[in-house]
Parts: structure tokens; sequence; C-alpha cells
């Protein structure tokens, strides 16, 4: 969310609150206004971030007195406080001006009023309704908010201060693009207390200290750390991935899709069998019952929405397991996408039914037979395409990983795991387990939880052949922090930053890295990690399939098994994420079977 300072005047003032890296800076330029802006005050405001745009507040001034002013300031936008009309609006916008405009909203307001304005405004903004134009420091009732319909992102404004931060994170409307701060930060008119603008900035910006920060990280992870020729691909996605899968039509689309051709919300199982093993509530949420087989069906339609929003007209993809791959090619079939899928050769032979599968829906597969020819090849072949394909390729990231935004986004659509958990469960579960590779199963499935500190979070690794061994994938138990794939995380390397080839059955946790969202709930100590190995997982895969009548993935079962290491109380209520159906690992599991 953005933040806009408004009614700044003194260019002593303006340097300092400037160094608060609001994103908007708003000046007044009407007379009548205790703010009105000081004559060549923007002149003397030397020290103004550069990055902080400059908006103009006129309230039915002349269009060649908005004109002048603009060019005089170099102001990056306009914003439209009085009663000025859509033609007026039109006149600005043909002019070259960005445009806000603002409505003064009440019970009584007309919301169909603003159609006609949208083909001339970058913004709106909603002030409460007084006689005068603005500046009462009064609020509207938020909740009138809830009848605004229109895609065009709003500021929200009136009466806003320090303790409305928190109510304000939890307003749930995707048009919500800034806030509007004014009065309620002053010491007198016009100049503001530095130290409460920062506190409002801080605590608006940082809707949870296990999120990502405007910079990429989280925490000391995360981050683009990308070649040059990878630069604009990557600008162009930060910049435009927020503002499209939080528009009405996106989302729209989107939801729709989840519902009726993936099959969600999906169920969240309790399972009587289980629980009466283990003496404890034990509930299975059944992401292999997604179109599909998995939850990378989640993530690869969202992208696929983003990426036509953004008119790219060839995808490319990684996988290991095989399910995030054809849940791209599933995706580009239906929406007419060429569809490309790097997989490592070795994960090809492993992983044959979904090879198959993959070709079937219209994809070509590049088998990678570079370095240990599983997931992480396959990732450095993908990045290659993009570098030398950036008009009209999207890259389909399948996790958490990666420069950002990928991680966020890939986060936010798979977070509809938790969101359903929190609708379909009455009390909150005292432990979601679920297993990790890249992770966006797990960020899925612990997303909506990650500020309810009643709920223990556990992330469970690939031990492969033990940790005590060099056949691992154990990332947080074995890493240290490095750069992999574009981003700062933990990384399986020797002392002088060689990577370590990792070692799963699971070719879906086969990855000698991790998310920075994990690496950073690792070091803060929100998410408990763990591993279990190869045998452990196959165990587990087994147990589950006799007392259940399902048939896990193995990437599924490292989660199941760890169960076996719980000390769980008869008041203990689990929630194990089966992020995946265990066809394309039949051929493993068979040669396990105990007669």
């Amino acid at each position: 969310m953005k933040i806009k300072v408004c009614g700044m005047k003194h260019p002593e003032n303006i340097n300092a609150v400037s160094q608060c890296e609001p994103d908007f800076m708003g000046f007044i330029f009407y007379k009548k206004s205790p703010r009105y802006v000081l004559d060549k005050t923007l002149v003397f405001a030397k020290e103004m971030n550069p990055n902080t745009k400059t908006v103009g507040v006129f309230v039915n001034s002349p269009i060649s007195e908005v004109l002048e002013i603009v060019q005089e300031y170099n102001l990056n936008f306009v914003q439209l406080h009085g009663n000025e009309s859509v033609d007026y609006a039109k006149k600005l916008y043909n002019a070259g001006v960005n445009l806000i405009k603002a409505f003064q909203v009440n019970k009584n307001f007309d919301w169909d009023k603003i159609k006609d304005y949208k083909p001339f405004v970058n913004y709106l903004l909603f002030d409460t309704a007084t006689k005068s134009y603005g500046g009462s420091g009064l609020k509207f009732n938020w909740e009138l908010l809830r009848n605004y319909k229109e895609e065009i992102p709003f500021f929200l404004s009136g009466g806003i201060e320090i303790d409305d931060a928190e109510m304000i994170k939890e307003i749930d409307l995707p048009q919500l693009f800034a806030i509007d701060i004014n009065s309620k930060f002053e010491t007198e008119p016009g100049v503001k207390n530095e130290e409460l603008v920062n506190k409002m900035i801080n605590t608006i910006r940082m809707k949870s200290k296990y999120q990502v920060n405007d910079k990429g990280f989280y925490g000391e992870y995360g981050g683009a750390f990308i070649p040059e020729m990878l630069y604009p691909n990557i600008k162009e996605l930060q910049e435009s991935y927020e503002e499209i899968i939080q528009s009405d039509s996106f989302q729209e689309e989107l939801q729709a899709l989840l519902k009726d051709y993936v099959g969600r919300p999906t169920p969240l199982y309790y399972s009587k069998r289980l629980s009466d093993h283990y003496k404890a509530d034990i509930y299975l949420k059944r992401e292999d019952l997604c179109h599909t087989g998995a939850h990378k069906i989640n993530n690869a339609l969202g992208q696929i929405l983003l990426a036509k929003k953004r008119n790219k007209k060839r995808i490319i993809a990684e996988t290991g397991a095989g399910q995030h791959g054809v849940a791209t090619a599933t995706a580009c079939a239906l929406m007419g996408l060429e569809c490309v899928v790097y997989m490592g050769a070795k994960d090809i032979k492993r992983q044959a039914p979904n090879v198959a599968r993959m070709k079937m829906l219209g994809a070509s597969i590049v088998p990678v037979t570079s370095g240990s020819q599983t997931l992480k090849d396959a990732t450095n072949e993908a990045i290659r395409d993009w570098i030398n394909n950036p008009t009209d390729t999207h890259y389909l990231i399948g996790s958490v990983v990666g420069p950002h935004p990928y991680p966020d986004m890939v986060a936010k659509f798979q977070a509809v795991i938790s969101k359903e958990i929190k609708n379909q469960i009455k009390e909150n579960p005292t432990h979601i387990i679920a297993c990790i590779g890249g992770g966006s199963n797990a960020i899925g499935a612990f997303y909506h939880f990650l500020e309810d500190e009643d709920v223990e979070l556990i992330g469970i690794e690939a031990g492969g052949m033990g940790i005590d061994t060099p056949e691992t994938a154990a990332t947080l138990a074995l890493g240290s922090q490095g750069v992999l794939h574009a981003c700062m995380t933990t990384v399986l390397q020797t002392e002088d930053g060689q990577v370590i080839e990792p070692h799963s059955i699971s070719a879906g946790l086969d990855y000698p890295g991790i998310g920075p969202q994990h690496a950073h709930l690792h070091k803060t100590k929100r998410v408990k990690y763990s591993n279990i190995t190869d045998q452990e997982a196959l165990d587990a895969a087994h147990f589950l399939s006799h007392m259940e009548g399902i048939i896990p993935a193995l990437e599924s079962s490292h989660a199941l098994a760890y169960l076996e290491k719980m000390e769980i109380k008869p008041t203990d209520r689990i929630i194990i994420n089966l992020s995946g159906r265990g066809d394309k690992d039949l051929e493993t599991l068979t040669k396990t079977i105990k007669e």
C-alpha cells in the first residue's frame, strides 16, 4: 500500500518528511487553505527524495493556471479536489497531465458519477463529505467503500490518524491503492510531525514482519540479483504485477477458474483412522484433488492470466517432479499459449507419467543434461531462455524462489490454501505441517496463519539418506546464506560458494536452496523446520495408502512422516497439507511394497 503525505508547506519540513520516503507528497494550490503552498516552496525543497512523486492539489482552478503550475514545478500528478467536470478532466488529460480525482463521500454519495471520469484519471481519492473542500480532519464510514465497483485504484483520505493503521491494513478491497494523511500528523497546519509520519509509513508498509518489504526483501533474504540482460523483464514485472492481480477483472476471472476448473475449495478432510491411530484430530488439506493432482495449478493459472494481461505469447517453466510442468502445460492449453518446459534428464526418467501428460497437453519438453540433471539445472536453463527471449516470453516460476517479485507473487497465488483452511476449521489448528523444496505449498498453507502465534507451523525438508550423509536436500539444516537463482537465501554450498548437489527420492524436493521467505521464517523462528529421510517418506506413503485409501505424492509423504516424530497430545488439531497425489511416484512406491 502506498502513502501520500498531503498539505506540505515549508521547505525544511518537506525535506525532513521526504526522508521518511512517502510514495507521494501533496502540495495545496488553493489559496483559502491554511496549507496553501508558499511561493517557490518546491524550488527551495532541495533535498526532496527523488522517488517521491509530487502531487499538486487544486480546487476549481482555471485550466491554464493548473497547466502553468504543472510545468513550472514539474508535478507528477494533479489532484482535482473541487467540482471539476468530466470535460475539465478530459482537457487536462489531453494535455498530458496525470490525474487524481477526489470525491466527497457520505451515505448519500452517488457512486455512478465516477464512471464518466474513468477514461481520464489515473486514480480516485475518497474524502469525507463536508461543506468545504476537504481538510476537515473527519472520517467517513469506510464500510461505504464496499459500494465502489470500478477497477480504478483509489486513495483513502479523511481524518486518518496513527491509530487507524492496523484497521487500514485489514481493509480487504483490491482497489485500495494508497492512504492520504494530513492534519492528524501535524504540529500546526502545514507542519508535519516527522516522527509520527515515519511511524505511520513503517506500520502501513510492514503488513507483517514475515512478509516482503517494498524493496523485495524478507529481512535480509530476497531481492533480485539479476544480470543486466534480465533487468527490463524483472522491472516490468515488479511495476505491474500487484496492480494487475488486485484488479477486479483479474480476480473475477481467476476465482472463477479456481472454482470451476481447478475444483476449489479443496476439502479439509478429517482423517478418522489417522486420528484414532495418533489419538488426536488429524486433518488432510486435499490439494491432491486439484485438477492436475497438485497445488501447482493455483500458481500456474494466476501467472498465465498475468502473462496474458501483459501480452506475453510464450510461456517457459522449469519442473522437477513434473507437477508444475503439468500445471503449466494445462494452463497454457486452456489459454492457447505456447509452452516450453525445462526438465532435468534424471527427472524425466523418474517422472515418466508426468512427462507423458505434458506432451499430451501440447508442451515441448527440453531435457537438461548439465549438472545433476535435476531441478536446479532445469531452472538455470529456463533463465537462459528468458534472457534470450525477453519480449514475448513469461517465465512461470513454480515455487517461492527466484528474483523479486516471484517469491511474493507465487505466495499470493498459493495463499488460497490457508485462506480456505481458515474458513473450513472452527478454531485454529495447533499445528500445520507441509513439505518444503522451494516451499510454495508450505507458504500457501502457512500464509494466513503467520500472525497467529498460537499455531505451530512446521516445514519438512528432504533429509535424503540422512543429514549426516552427502546425499540430502536439507537446506536449512545444513546450508548457509548465499545467492541462488537471483535471490539471497539459504543454499547448500561449499565454503567457497559452490552449490552442493542435493539428493531426495522426491524430485520436487530435490533442490539445493529454499524460498527467501522460508529462510526468513527460519531465522525469526516463526516456523519450525525439520527433515525426513527417503525411507521415512516411503513408509508414510504406504501407511496413508493403507489407512485411508489415499496415495500421496512422495513430497507430501515427508510431511506425513513427521507425525511419527511429534509428541502429540489428545487436544492437538493437526493439519497436513497433502500437496499432491502419488500417481507419478507409483513406479518408485511399488518397488518398496512389503509382501
